[in-house]
């Protein structure tokens, strides 16, 4: 294996021993939590998450209450060759997955803030939404994104693009310490000094190395922002786009914000600003003060009359307004592109491919990125791309795989000669694994390499791989 600077000894990972955990049975013995076969009552509840698309089917399925119980699981997965897959919230599940052994950590939600040294404690299942309340208590933040109910763990070591990202970076540089299970079936605490290579490696690697049970993060002394949405309506769109695009040139770092354009069902359950419309939204969060965020905002009040203007100063904890994220579980489709820059020439394409005329829901997402975002943190990771400026995602919340599949791979053509590579939290699948040229177009091409070395070291029969998988560096063939 290649030796990387600052690289302390390693133990290798070893498989655990066979028949630790003779059957079903046994571990089910050993564990506070639930353990669950197919036909059991409560089997299809305990693997069901946030995404309804894909469903995973488990062979078994443990629902964990603390460390002991993932290390049992995945002593019991290893001894067998099973694949172990991990669920907290469910928003990630990118397909469905037959067999193997499914740990949920939804019981796992404790969260302790100091306040002193402005860290927090998290559970491996614990929502952004617990976390940002007990922040708030002490007039702090995390860096959590726009969907208050999604896992904070899981969102974490994918990277983290949040609310305040161009003024912070990413979730994933601000992590102290990582308690996690990993293949050989031990509970390890790793920090920067304990094990470099596996720290480096799990903050952009998510779950590729193991079960984390645990994380300690950074909060930011954050507790009011400017910020909120502006809606606009169809004949404003395309003038939103563009001036959004030139807008977000000059902005300050403290201003992180997002436009994004949706045709809305002609529903009763959806407010009348927004039934039946094709709109844009524009979502801001900046940390400076009220007065100079309203002359930031000019130029896109400016566009036009607003379906809908909520910016305002609020409390930080109220930011899970600014997006007001769908909270009940439903089926979706997504991908990304991360962009070196926007041509505007691709707009309008760009709203013929997913406006009124696509033949399916689409949300089409422009996320501003840069400022901290591209400084690469004290401690390094594994996260990659930093030089984008923009990523372009795609989503769609109904519709058949089969036809929405092709519609986004059109879009993200569009942007093709600007893209750098793929945001891992963005890619909410098309009901399959992403293909080995995919999983690397998330990372730096160094990165990627050293990832694989390191997952032959921490995993090489490749216990994790129901997720977006880094195979081994020695695998051959496909699991």
């Amino acid at each position: 294996m290649t030796h990387h600077p600052g690289t302390a000894s390693r133990t290798p990972a070893t498989p655990a021993a066979s028949g630790a955990v003779a059957t079903v049975d046994t571990l089910a013995d050993r564990l506070r939590g639930p353990v669950l076969r197919p036909g059991n009552v409560g089997y299809i509840e305990e693997c069901s998450g946030f995404q309804t698309a894909f469903q995973q089917r488990p062979s078994v399925v443990v629902g964990a209450t603390g460390a002991d119980d993932v290390r049992a699981a995945v002593e019991y997965a290893a001894s067998r060759d099973l694949p172990v897959g991990v669920q907290a919230s469910g928003h990630g599940a990118p397909f469905s997955a037959e067999g193997g052994v499914l740990i949920t950590t939804k019981r796992m939600d404790g969260v302790h803030v100091d306040a002193e040294a402005r860290t927090a404690r998290l559970e491996a299942g614990v929502p952004w939404k617990r976390v940002v309340a007990e922040a708030a208590r002490h007039g702090l933040a995390p860096l959590n994104g726009s969907g208050p109910n999604v896992g904070a763990v899981s969102y974490t070591l994918g990277g983290g693009l949040g609310l305040l990202a161009r003024r912070y970076g990413y979730a994933a540089d601000h992590v102290r310490a990582i308690d996690v299970v990993t293949a050989d079936a031990r509970l390890r605490h790793v920090t920067a000094d304990s094990d470099p290579d596996l720290f480096w490696a799990l903050r952009g690697g998510r779950d590729n190395f193991g079960v984390v049970t645990g994380l300690e993060v950074d909060l930011v002394p954050v507790d009011r922002i400017y910020g909120g949405s502006l809606v606009f309506d169809s004949d404003r769109v395309e003038d939103v786009l563009r001036t959004y695009l030139e807008w977000t040139q000059s902005l300050p770092e403290e201003l992180t914000s997002s436009v994004a354009t949706v045709v809305y069902p002609d529903i009763p359950q959806l407010p009348d600003h927004l039934r039946g419309r094709y709109v844009a939204q524009v979502g801001i969060a900046y940390t400076g003060d009220a007065a100079e965020g309203e002359r930031l905002v000019a130029p896109l009040r400016a566009i036009g009359p607003r379906l809908k203007d909520t910016l305002a100063e609020m409390p930080y904890a109220e930011s899970g307004s600014i997006y007001e994220e769908p909270t009940t579980p439903h089926a979706y489709c997504g991908d990304n592109a991360l962009l070196s820059g926007i041509d505007a020439a691709v707009v309008r394409p760009l709203m013929d491919l997913t406006g009124p005329d696509a033949p399916v829901m689409c949300v089409l997402a422009i996320r501003h990125l840069g400022g901290a975002l591209s400084r690469p943190p004290s401690t390094p990771n594994a996260v990659g791309h930093r030089d984008a400026r923009y990523l372009v995602g795609i989503l769609s919340p109904l519709g058949d795989p089969e036809v929405v599949r092709p519609l986004h791979e059109r879009v993200l053509t569009q942007v093709a000669p600007q893209t750098m590579g793929t945001n891992l939290n963005f890619v909410f699948g098309h009901g399959e694994r992403l293909a080995p040229e995919r999983v690397r177009a998330c990372y730096e091409s160094a990165d990627y390499a050293r990832l694989t070395e390191l997952k032959a070291h921490y995993d090489p029969a490749n216990t994790f791989r129901i997720n977006h998988n880094l195979r081994p560096v020695m695998e051959v063939g496909s699991r």
